[in-house]
C-alpha cells in the first residue's frame, strides 16, 4: 500500500496508532512530522517535559557542509542531502539561520595533508564548493585567526535549533500528529502485529510502526523491546562537551574549526544569529548523563584556541553550557557512523532504532526522516 499526504488516517481501534515515535529531540520530531505528511497517525512521546532538551538543544548549532565523513556512510549521504533540505525548510518557515562560511584551519605544516584529505573527501561526497586559501587569503576574512593554511567552506552555516524543532512540532500537529511529554517508555510488548508500549505504570499505546529516536536513551528503550535480539544493540558512549563563551564583541564573522581529532571536530568557534562567538566542545569521556561543567580542562581548553586565535584574552572566556554526544565508539575507536536499524538487522517488524545520533544528525535530520519514511512505506507495502 503507497501512501500519501492525503490518505486516510487509518485505525485499528480507539488505542492503537500508526506509528509512535520514542523521543522528541530534532530527529523524532522530524521522523514524527515526515510520516505525519505521509497520511500516517502519529503520536510522540517524551520523557523529558519540554520537547529536545537533551542533545538537540545542547550543541553547536551548525549546519555542516559534509566535509569530514567517509563517502560509503549514512553520515556522507545524509550530511549532504539534510543541508539543502534544511536550508530550504528553514528558508520557507522563517526559521533564524545563516550561511556564514566555514574555514578550517591548519596551523603548523604538519595539518596541511589533512587539508588535502577534507578537499578530497568533500569532493566525493559532492561538496564541491571548498577552496584553499593562504595565510594572506584567511587574513582578509579573518585577521585574528593564525594559520598557515585553510580551506574555506561556503556552505557551513548556524541555526536556531529551538525555532527549527517548534516548527518540527508545529507541522506535525498540523497533519494530526501530537506531542505527549513525561511520558517514559516502561516496557514494549509485540502482539498481533503490533506494539503495546506501557507508559507510567499501566497505560498503553499501541501501534503498527515504532520509531525509536531516544537519542542518549536509545539502548534504554531498545532493551524494553520484548524480542528484539540483544546482539542487535550497540553499546553506549558518552562524549560530553564543554562550551565557552567570549564576553564582548566577537573577532570572528566565520565559524573556524582547526584539524580535527580522531574522535571529534575539535574545539572551534561558532556565532550564535546575534553574533556572539562561543568554542566548544572538547571531548571528555563520561560513564552517566551529566550536564555539570568542569572547570579542571580550562587550561587546555585554552591552549587548543590559541593554537589558531593567538590573542584570546582568557578573562573574556566565559563557562557555558554542556553537551553529550551519543556516540557508538569509545576512545581510541574509529569515529562511528550513524547506526540506523530496521528489520534487515533485528528481525522485528515495523521498528526502526537509531543509535549513536551524533555530529552531523542536526543537519541530517530531515534526510533522516526521509530515510524512515521509506523504511516504514516498504513495511506498509508487506501488508
Amino acid at each position: 500500500m503507497h501512501l500519501s499526504r492525503n490518505t486516510p488516517v487509518r485505525r485499528a481501534d480507539n488505542d492503537t496508532v500508526d506509528c509512535v515515535v520514542v523521543g522528541a529531540g530534532v530527529i523524532g520530531l522530524a521522523a514524527a512530522r515526515a510520516l505525519a505528511l505521509r497520511g500516517l497517525e502519529v503520536i510522540v512521546i517524551e520523557a523529558a517535559d519540554a520537547i529536545g532538551t537533551e542533545t538537540s538543544s545542547r550543541n553547536s548549532e551548525v549546519i555542516h557542509a559534509g566535509v569530514y565523513y567517509p563517502g560509503d556512510t549514512l553520515k556522507a549521504r545524509l550530511c549532504v542531502a539534510g543541508r539543502d533540505l534544511l536550508y530550504r525548510y528553514c528558508a520557507e518557515k522563517g526559521i533564524g539561520h545563516a550561511r556564514t562560511g566555514k574555514l578550517i584551519v591548519a596551523t603548523s605544516d604538519t595539518e596541511i595533508p589533512a587539508l588535502d584529505g577534507y578537499l578530497a573527501q568533500a569532493s566525493t561526497n559532492g561538496v564541491t564548493d571548498l577552496t584553499r586559501l593562504d595565510p594572506a587569503e584567511v587574513s582578509k576574512l579573518e585577521p585574528a585567526v593564525h594559520c598557515v593554511q585553510a580551506l574555506h567552506s561556503p556552505s557551513t552555516g548556524i541555526i536556531d535549533s529551538r525555532a527549527y524543532m517548534l516548527a518540527l512540532q508545529g507541522d506535525l500537529e498540523a497533519n494530526g500528529g501530537a506531542v505527549v511529554l513525561n511520558t517514559r517508555v516502561s516496557r514494549v510488548v509485540r502482539r498481533n502485529g503490533l506494539f503495546e508500549i506501557k507508559v507510567a505504570g499501566t497505560t498503553e499505546i499501541s501501534c503498527r510502526n515504532l520509531v525509536n529516536a531516544a537519542g542518549l536513551h536509545a539502548q534504554d528503550v531498545a532493551r524494553n523491546i520484548d524480542g528484539l535480539p540483544p546482539a542487535t544493540i550497540p553499546p553506549l558512549h558518552l562524549a560530553r562537551g564543554h562550551y565557552y563563551s567570549l564576553s564582548g564583541k566577537s573577532p570572528f564573522s566565520h565559524l573556524v574549526y582547526p584539524v580535527a581529532g580522531a574522535a571529534d571536530l575539535g574545539i572551534h568557534v561558532t556565532l550564535d544569529l546575534g553574533g556572539a562567538a562561543r568554542f566548544g566542545p572538547d571531548l571528555q569521556w563520561i560513564s552517566a548523563v551529566d550536564y555539570s561543567f568542569d572547570l579542571h580542562g580550562r587550561d587546555a581548553f585554552i591552549a587548543a584556541i590559541r593554537r589558531y586565535y593567538p590573542r584570546l584574552d582568557a578573562a573574556r572566556l566565559q563557562p557555558g553550557h554542556t553537551g553529550i554526544r551519543p556516540k557508538l565508539s569509545g576512545p581510541g575507536e574509529p569515529a562511528s557512523d550513524f547506526g540506523l536499524q530496521g528489520e534487515e538487522t533485528h528481525g522485528v517488524p515495523g521498528l526502526i532504532n537509531l543509535y549513536g545520533i551524533d555530529s552531523p544528525g542536526l543537519t541530517a535530520s530531515l534526510a533522516i526522516a526521509e530515510e524512515i519514511v521509506s523504511r516504514v512505506d516498504r513495511g506498509e507495502e508487506r501488508l
